[in-house]
């Protein structure tokens, strides 16, 4: 007795996955991966991170808040949590991707994740999911500590929300890019020592640009952690150094640029495929 081919049902079943043109439930299992996989770790991904923004506070405030004037028309201490927020958005979100990534290809197991039937946008969109995820949770538990212990404002919080959102999106796909090109664990920490913390903390973390000459100032508009940082000021103290629209249009190209060329390095298997 002949069976026939179930190749019908297969199709069907495929098609019933894929919900159309995308694999909804293949993005959606990579985006829940990249959760899981910082969330069992939470004491070193998320309460470390929330540890060291309560040291920052800590001991600007000990060592410069008594002696230091406002800033911009808010108390120093007040002005200073939302750069230390941002800072510590855009190290987790650039952290989330590169070592998922870097650990998958030293590990010899990133085939695992290039073969199942996802496209190239559906891996990125999968992989920035992690990083907006984990920036969001370091966003809003250092939110809360800010408001309830110095009174921190949320002045247009739409405004905060979006920068925090794009400045995740923005360094996941860079977390991404760094981890295409570095081939051992060494490489990442050194892109991420000498590229992403200098540029996060010379972008006003501390202090506003005004205070710096004219060519340092020149420098930092052409930075865009510098507008991540400006906007999420803007949107929770209503001060900024720059038009929080600037901000948001130069923010906005970046990721635009970053995330193509990450798609495209998907599509072709640039550095990743053995």
């Amino acid at each position: 007795m002949q069976t026939k081919p179930q190749t019908g049902t297969a199709k069907t079943d495929m098609g019933m996955r894929r919900f159309g043109a995308v694999n909804w439930l293949g993005t959606w299992t990579l985006a829940r991966r990249e959760v899981l996989r910082f969330m069992n770790v939470w004491s070193q991904t998320i309460m470390g991170p929330l540890v060291n923004a309560a040291l920052f506070l800590l001991i600007f405030t000990i060592a410069i808040g008594p002696t230091r004037g406002d800033v911009m028309g808010v108390p120093f201490v007040v002005f200073l949590a939302p750069g230390i927020l941002t800072m510590t958005v855009i190290q987790n979100a650039f952290a989330n991707t590169s070592s998922s990534i870097a650990s998958a290809k030293v590990g010899g197991n990133i085939v695992d994740t290039l073969m199942p039937p996802l496209s190239a946008l559906e891996l990125l969109v999968g992989y920035i999911a992690g990083a907006v995820a984990r920036g969001v949770i370091v966003a809003v538990a250092i939110t809360l500590g800010a408001v309830l212990f110095i009174g921190m404002p949320l002045t247009y919080p739409i405004w905060a929300i979006t920068f925090v959102l794009l400045g995740s999106i923005l360094m996941g796909a860079l977390g991404m890019v760094a981890a295409v090109f570095a081939n051992k664990f060494d490489q990442l920490s050194a892109i991420s020592n000498f590229l992403v913390t200098p540029l996060a903390f010379l972008s006003g973390t501390f202090y506003s640009i005004e205070a710096l000459p004219p060519f340092l100032q020149t420098l930092c508009h052409w930075n865009p952690f510098f507008y991540i940082i400006d906007g999420v000021r803007f949107g929770t103290l209503g001060v900024s150094d720059s038009s929080p629209w600037l901000g948001l249009g130069v923010v906005l190209i970046w990721s635009g640029v970053v995330l193509v060329i990450v798609w495209n390095w998907l599509r072709t298997g640039y550095r990743m495929k053995p």
